[in-house]
């Protein structure tokens, strides 16, 4: 992993994968003068006090985690209802070589697991062991996706929690509220 200083009071931690963020994540949650983590497909961002610990002592604090290997803990499960008929389905089958019938039985055997949150409040990026799932962005973004579409893009899968613009591939919608404040 390399550490950077993103500020005078956090540090951005990249590692070598999605797997080891998720782990390293994990590992720092009781770490004093650490206030907030926040993880990325490859990155952890960690905010910290720094009347409780410096920048170096920090820096040297994460550096020394050692990670383990195995299973990370079940945080539980929710049911998303989704009804396949998204604008894309067909063409992110197409996209990964399989039909869109093989693409919807694998998407909905699949255990997905929200590795991150980000891009708008209540959107997770999930992730599943099925290495099927990676299917590119479209070419072109589109300028208004509805709320509740289900998407695909690289090896994550997503529910828009609101309408928005974006550029994964939609293959699928849900009428559940992903997000109330």
């Amino acid at each position: 992993m390399r550490i950077l200083t993103a500020s005078d009071s956090a540090l951005l931690v990249e590692a070598d994968d999605l797997e080891q963020a998720m782990r390293l994540n994990l590992a720092w949650s009781d770490m004093p003068g650490v206030l907030e983590r926040i993880p990325g497909a490859r990155t952890v961002l960690v905010r910290f006090d720094p009347h409780r610990t410096s920048a170096a002592a920090l820096a040297e604090a994460l550096a020394a985690t050692e990670v383990d290997a195995a299973a990370l803990p079940d945080a539980g499960e929710v049911s998303i209802p989704v009804r396949y008929d998204g604008e894309d389905l067909d063409e992110a089958a197409a996209l990964l070589d399989v039909s869109a019938e093989e693409l919807v039985a694998r998407h909905l055997a699949a255990d997905w697991r929200v590795a991150f949150s980000g891009f708008a409040p209540g959107f997770g990026y999930a992730v599943s062991g099925d290495p099927l799932f990676d299917v590119p962005r479209r070419s072109s973004p589109r300028t208004r996706v509805p709320a509740g579409s289900v998407a695909l893009a690289g090896a994550f899968s997503g529910v828009y929690p609101r309408e928005s613009p974006g550029g994964w591939q939609l293959i699928g919608r849900t009428a559940l509220e992903m997000w109330d404040i």
